[in-house]
C-alpha cells in the first residue's frame, strides 16, 4: 500500500547534515526560520483552524507542504502541484470545532457531502466530487483512504470503518483531488490521507471530556514524550457512548493508538499500533411518504421524527494494525523509507429486516384471494394459507473476518529543477464471510424477534485472497523560476481468488482474475505573479472489482444487496480520465482563494443492475459515467475575524443507456440522467473570532440543494404496467441548511471549556431518499390477507439531526 502522505515540512534533514560537516551557525538559522514558518503556517484550506494570532507582517510567508506521492518523500509547495489540496490540522477537529471527523469535513471542505444513510455518526456515507468513502457494503467506492500510508479500505468492499480512525491522535488530514495515480488504486475521485502525531510534535498531556445530546459522552487523551538523545513516544485514545436521538440508536466505541520510535541524525524509525472496538447501531432510511393511488399520503416519519422502520441494525467491528517505520537519509536531499504492517479486522452485524418472500408476497398477491383461499394475482405463486404461514420478519447476521500483511519501499531525490519520488508497494489480504438468516416475527414497535424453532441457516459465504502490487514515479520539474510541470505514473498488478459457499455448505470452483494497468498524470503549474497560480493536468487511474461485486456477477443468478453471493464471473477494471484546471490567488497571509473546474469520465463503471424478469439483481459494468463540476473556496481574515466561503457545483450523471437496479424498482437509464443522492450545489460558509484573548466565538452554515431519491430517478414512483407510461411522482429530496455554533474559552493555560449547537434552528431535513417497499404503512405490518396495493411504493428518507447541544473541557500539561 502507499504509505505515509505526510504533509510535514519537505526538508528537515538540512540541519543534521550541516551539524556532521560543523556548521553549526547556519544549521540554528535554519532551525529559527523553520520554526518561525511553522508557527505562521496555515494550511492550504484548514477551513476550521483557531483564527491565526496576529503576526508582524515581516515575518516569513507562509508555505503549505504536500506529499507529490503517498510514501515518505520529499514534499512539494502546495502552491506547484497541479490540483487542489485541502488540509486539516488534527487540533481542528477537537473541542468546539466538530463532533468527528467525517462532521468537520461535511461542515469546513469544499466538495465534500455526507449522506446519512445508516444514521450513526461513525456509519457515514461521505461523498467528494460524488466519489464514495462509505461504511456501506454494496456502495461503489471511488477514494482511497489512508492512515500512515496504510490503505484502510477493506478488502471485502473497499468500504471504510470510520469508527476505527483514531481521531485524538491524527496531526494532519489531506483531501487529495482527481484520480491522482501515485495514491493508488480507487482513487478515482481523490484521496483522503491522515497522518499521526508522535513524541516529537505532540509532547504533554491533554486531555478532551464533553457530554451532550443523546446522552452523548466522548473522552479523549493523547500525551507525548521525548528525549534529548531522539528517543520518543505518543499514545492516545477515545471513548465513545451515545443513547442516539433516534429510537433504538446507542452506540458505543472505544480505541487506542500508540507510537514509539527514534530519530537520530541520519536514521528515523517507528514502530505504532492501533487497537479499536465498537457497536454500533445503524437503523438507517424511515418511510416518509407512501403512494396511494395519484396522491402520496405522510407516513411513518411525519408522524415521529425519530422513529426507525425495523431493528435491530447494530454492527461490532474490531480492528488491530501493527505498523513499523524506518527512513534513511543519504544526504539532506537524498532519503528512502520502508513500511511494513499487519492489520487484522472483523465485523459481525445484526438486522432485523423484512422477510423478502413475505414482502413479495405482499406485493405480488395485491388482487386478493378467492373464495377458496387461491390467489388472484398472476404472479402470487401461493395460497393464502401458505402465505400466513411466511414469518414477516428475518434475522440476518453476517461475520466477517479480514487479514491484510503489506510492506512498501520508496526513495525520494532534490536536485536543483526536480523534486523526484519513487516507490513500490505490495499487500496481500486474505478474507472470510458468512451470511445466516433465520425467520422471525415483529413486536408491535417494529423490532425483529427470531423464531427459537427455525433453523439459523447459512445463505451464503466467501473466501478469497487479493494481491496487490504497484509501482510509481512522481517528479516536479522546475521548467523555469515559475513554470512547473509534473509527471507521475504507477502501474499496478492486482490478483483475486475467491471460493464461493452455497446455502448447503458446498463450495463453487475457485475462481481467480489478474487486473493490470498502467495510469499516467501530467500537469503544468504557472505562477503568474501577484499571488497568482493558474493550474491544469490529466490523470488516469482505476479500481479492479471487489469480493462482493464479483461474487454477484452473473444475471442468471441474481442476488439481493447487500450480501447476497451467488457466482462470480470476470469483471472489467473501473478506469477513470480526470481533467482538472483551475487559479489560485494568495496575495498575502491573510488572503486564499481557489478555484477548480473539472470532469472525470468513468468507462466501465461498477453498478447494481436488474437481472431479467426478477426483483433480484447483479453487479456488472456500466458503459461510462461522469462526474464534472466546480469547486471554490476563499478565506479572508480581518484582524480578529476570519471568513470562510465554499462553493461547490456538481454534475454526476450517466452518460450510456442501460437498466439500473434500485430497491425495488427498475430504472430504464438514459443518457445524462442524474445519479441518486449527489446535489448540484452545495455553499459552505463559516466565521471564527478572536473576541477577547482567550475567547474565540464561531459559526458555519451549511446549505444543500436537492438530491435525486434511489428509485425516482426517471421520475416515476414505481415500475410501469406494460403498454402504461407509469404514475409519476417527484420525491426528490429537498435542499436544505443548518446553523452550527461554537465557542471556546481559555480559562489559563491548562483548562479550556467549550460548547457547540448544532442544527441551531431546529431545521427539519433529509440527506438522501431511496423509494422502496412498505409493509409497515402508518407503522402497522401488512397482514397477508390485506393487500396493500400501491400503498408498497413509499419514498424511504434519511432524517437530518435536530437542534443538538454539547459542552466540554480540554486540560493541557
Amino acid at each position: 500500500m502507499p504509505a505515509n502522505p505526510s504533509p510535514a515540512p519537505r526538508r528537515p534533514v538540512p540541519c543534521r547534515a550541516a551539524a556532521r560537516r560543523g556548521s553549526a551557525g547556519r544549521c540554528a538559522a535554519t532551525a529559527i526560520a523553520v520554526a518561525v514558518a511553522v508557527l505562521i503556517q496555515r494550511p492550504a484550506v484548514a477551513q476550521g483552524d483557531t483564527p491565526v494570532q496576529k503576526q508582524d507582517s515581516m515575518v516569513l510567508p507562509e508555505v503549505m507542504v504536500v506529499a507529490a506521492a503517498p510514501l515518505p518523500g520529499i514534499g512539494v509547495d502546495s502552491d506547484l502541484v497541479p490540483y487542489p489540496v485541502q488540509t486539516v490540522r488534527g487540533d481542528a477537529l477537537n473541542g468546539a470545532n466538530a463532533g468527528n471527523l467525517t462532521d468537520y469535513l461535511a461542515r469546513n471542505l469544499a466538495g465534500v457531502n455526507v449522506n446519512d444513510i445508516q444514521g450513526s455518526p461513525f456509519q457515514t456515507d461521505l461523498t467528494y466530487r460524488g466519489f464514495r468513502a462509505s461504511s456501506i457494503p454494496g456502495v461503489p467506492q471511488g477514494l482511497s483512504v489512508y492512515l500512515d500510508g496504510i490503505r484502510v479500505n477493506e478488502p471485502f468492499g473497499d468500504v471504510i470503518s470510520w469508527d476505527m480512525i483514531p481521531e485524538a491522535a491524527l496531526a494532519s488530514v489531506s483531501m487529495i483531488s482527481s484520480a491522482n495515480p501515485a495514491y493508488g488504486l480507487n482513487t478515482l475521485g481523490g484521496a483522503l490521507a491522515m497522518t499521526t502525531r508522535s513524541g516529537l510534535d505532540s509532547p504533554g498531556l491533554t486531555a478532551d471530556v464533553s457530554y451532550g445530546s443523546g446522552s452523548r459522552k466522548r473522552a479523549n487523551l493523547s500525551g507525548g514524550v521525548k528525549s534529548a538523545g531522539g528517543w520518543h513516544a505518543f499514545a492516545a485514545g477515545t471513548l465513545f457512548q451515545e443513547h442516539g436521538w433516534r429510537d433504538h440508536s446507542d452506540g458505543r466505541l472505544g480505541n487506542i493508538f500508540a507510537k514509539a520510535g527514534y530519530e537520530g541524525e541520519t536514521n528515523s524509525w517507528d514502530v505504532s499500533v492501533l487497537h479499536g472496538r465498537s457497536t454500533l447501531t445503524g437503523n438507517g432510511l424511515v418511510p416518509a411518504y407512501r403512494a396511494s393511488g395519484d396522491t402520496t399520503e405522510p407516513d411513518l416519519y411525519q408522524a415521529n421524527r425519530r422513529a426507525v422502520y425495523t431493528y435491530p441494525d447494530k454492527t461490532r467491528n474490531q480492528v488491530t494494525q501493527v505498523a513499523v517505520n524506518g527512513r534513511h537519509w543519504f544526504d539532506d536531499k537524498t532519503s528512502a523509507a520502508a513500511l511494513a504492517y499487519v492489520r487484522n479486522s472483523r465485523r459481525d452485524t445484526l438486522n432485523g429486516d423484512v422477510n423478502p418472500d413475505y414482502e413479495s408476497y405482499a406485493e405480488d398477491c395485491e388482487d386478493g384471494f378467492g373464495a377458496d383461499g387461491s390467489p388472484l394475482g398472476e404472479d402470487c405463486g401461493m395460497t393464502r394459507a401458505e402465505g400466513a404461514a411466511l414469518h414477516p420478519a428475518v434475522i440476518n447476521t453476517t461475520h466477517m473476518r479480514q487479514q491484510t500483511v503489506g510492506m512498501a519501499l520508496s526513495l525520494a531525490k532534490e536536485t536543483t529543477h526536480h523534486v523526484i519520488n519513487a516507490g513500490l508497494t505490495f499487500d496481500r489480504s486474505r478474507l472470510t464471510y458468512s451470511q445466516y438468516a433465520q425467520p422471525g416475527t415483529f413486536t408491535d414497535d417494529r423490532g425483529a424477534v427470531a423464531d427459537p424453532d427455525a433453523p439459523n441457516e447459512l445463505f451464503s459465504g466467501v473466501s478469497g485472497t487479493s494481491r496487490m502490487f504497484g509501482v510509481y514515479l512522481s517528479d516536479t520539474w522546475s521548467l523555469t523560476p515559475s513554470t512547473f510541470l509534473t509527471a507521475s505514473a504507477r502501474w499496478n498488478h492486482v490478483m483475486v481468488s475467491n471460493t464461493l459457499r452455497n446455502s448447503d455448505g458446498s463450495e463453487q470452483p475457485r475462481e481467480s482474475f489478474t487486473y493490470r494497468r498502467l495510469n499516467p498524470a501530467l500537469g503544468l503549474t504557472q505562477k503568474l505573479g501577484g499571488g497568482v497560480t493558474v493550474f491544469g493536468g490529466y490523470a488516469q487511474n482505476n479500481r479492479v472489482p471487489t469480493v462482493l461485486e464479483l461474487g454477484c456477477a452473473d444475471p442468471t443468478r441474481p442476488c439481493r444487496l447487500p450480501a447476497g453471493l451467488q457466482a462470480d464471473p470476470y469483471l472489467k477494471q473501473v478506469v477513470s480520465h480526470s481533467y482538472e484546471a483551475g487559479v489560485r490567488w494568495r496575495p498575502g497571509k491573510d488572503t486564499d482563494v481557489t478555484a477548480a473546474v473539472y470532469r472525470i469520465d468513468n468507462h466501465n463503471d461498477i453498478l447494481f443492475l436488474r437481472a431479467p424478469n426478477t426483483q433480484l439483481g447483479y453487479f456488472a459494468n456500466f458503459d461510462r459515467t461522469r462526474n464534472q463540476g466546480l469547486d471554490f473556496t476563499a478565506r479572508q481574515r480581518l484582524g480578529d475575524i476570519t471568513l470562510r466561503l465554499g462553493y461547490s457545483y456538481l454534475q454526476a450523471t450517466y452518460q450510456a443507456a442501460g437498466q439500473l437496479a434500485a430497491g425495488e424498482r427498475t430504472i430504464d437509464i438514459r443518457p445524462g440522467m442524474r445519479m441518486a443522492g449527489l446535489p448540484r450545489h452545495t455553499l459552505k460558509l463559516g466565521v471564527d473570532w478572536q473576541a477577547l484573548a482567550g475567547l474565540s466565538l464561531g459559526a458555519d452554515l451549511v446549505a444543500v440543494s436537492s438530491t435525486v431519491s434511489s428509485g425516482n430517478e426517471d421520475g416515476l414512483r414505481s415500475d410501469p404496467e406494460p403498454g402504461t407510461a407509469g404514475r409519476t411522482a417527484d420525491w426528490r429530496v429537498p435542499g436544505y441548511a443548518t446553523v452550527n455554533l461554537r465557542a471556546s474559552y481559555k480559562v489559563n493555560k491548562h483548562f479550556e471549556v467549550y460548547g457547540r449547537v448544532g442544527n441551531l434552528f431546529n431545521r427539519r431535513y433529509e440527506s438522501y431518499g431511496q423509494i422502496a417497499n412498505n409493509v409497515f404503512p402508518d407503522g402497522s405490518l401488512v397482514r397477508p390477507h390485506v393487500a396493500p396495493g400501491d400503498g408498497a411504493s413509499a419514498l424511504f428518507v434519511a432524517p437530518g439531526a435536530p437542534r443538538s447541544f454539547w459542552v466540554g473541557v480540554i486540560y493541557r500539561m
